[in-house]
């Protein structure tokens, strides 16, 4: 019997997260919930947004995704994470039927990976990760808890990429490359060196564009 799902959040991660739930994960979506209340009673490709996040507690025998994700709040998802407060083991782990990953790799609670994702090499994808379709771990890599990444990123080999980070939508990191903590990596930029924590980088190659 599939366990019931409840996903946080109800905007276009949530509808992206609730395909591929439907494509064949095993869990059974209930509802969405939503700290915006105009959000309340509608519904989200079928699925019923059903009331603020906190009904997580009272709804105690159902697992839950966030989906949440904003590159201009990389914190976002540690953040309601702590809020919610609640034990990995009532966090759901969603990876689509189409993603590739290498036996024995280890995907975090509460991570979500799309369609297209592929792991090359065994190795730990982190808690509450986000890896939007087309996304590519290569060997040695880390993936922080929290951290984002953006349709057709590309990590090479041995990248450490620091919890909350996110990085944009066909982004290219180069090896043994570190992104600190809270960073962001713009659309389309090539990363050949270390980036340091809270700041923002693009271009190509990237550089800084401020530090938040």
């Amino acid at each position: 019997m599939s366990r019931p799902l409840l996903l946080v959040g109800a905007g276009g991660l949530a509808r992206e997260t609730l395909a591929a739930v439907r494509a064949g994960t095993g869990w059974e979506p209930v509802g969405a919930l939503d700290d915006n209340p105009a959000t309340h009673g509608t519904r989200i490709d079928g699925l019923p947004v059903l009331g603020p996040s906190t009904l997580v507690h009272e709804m105690a025998d159902a697992a839950v995704i966030l989906c949440v994700a904003s590159v201009r709040r990389p914190y976002a998802r540690r953040d309601l994470a702590a809020r919610l407060d609640l034990p990995d083991e009532r966090y759901a782990t969603v990876v689509h039927p189409a993603a590739s990953l290498a036996p024995g790799t280890e995907v975090g609670a509460g991570s979500i990976l799309l369609a297209g994702v592929v792991v090359t090499a065994p190795q730990r994808i982190g808690r509450h990760v986000v890896a939007m379709p087309h996304v590519v771990f290569t060997h040695d890599d880390e993936a922080g808890d929290h951290s984002c990444f953006a349709a057709r990123a590309t990590l090479a080999g041995g990248v450490h990429i620091g919890q909350c980070a996110y990085v944009g939508q066909g982004a290219l990191v180069r090896e043994y490359t570190k992104i600190g903590e809270g960073a962001v990596i713009g659309m389309g930029s090539v990363v050949l060196t270390d980036v340091p924590a809270g700041q923002t980088w693009a271009g190509v190659p990237a550089k800084p564009l401020g530090e938040r």
